[in-house]
C-alpha cells in the first residue's frame, strides 16, 4: 500500500495540470488558472517527496 496514495497523489496532479490548461483555452479568468496550476505544482512536490526514501522507511 505504501506506493498508492502517492500514484493517486501523481494522478491528482495530472488531473490538475489538464484542468489548468482546459481553463487556459477556455478563457477563464487567469487567477482560477493560476489557482490550478499552482494546487498542480504542490500536488507534484508532494508526490515527489512522498516517494523518496526517508526515516519511516
Amino acid at each position: 500500500m505504501g506506493g498508492v496514495l502517492p500514484t493517486l497523489v501523481l494522478i491528482l496532479a495530472g488531473v490538475l495540470v489538464g484542468g489548468a490548461v482546459s481553463l487556459h483555452r477556455q478563457g477563464a479568468p487567469r487567477a482560477a488558472v493560476v489557482v490550478t496550476a499552482l494546487l498542480a505544482v504542490l500536488a507534484t512536490i508532494a508526490g515527489v517527496l512522498w516517494l523518496l526514501p526517508g526515516e519511516g522507511s
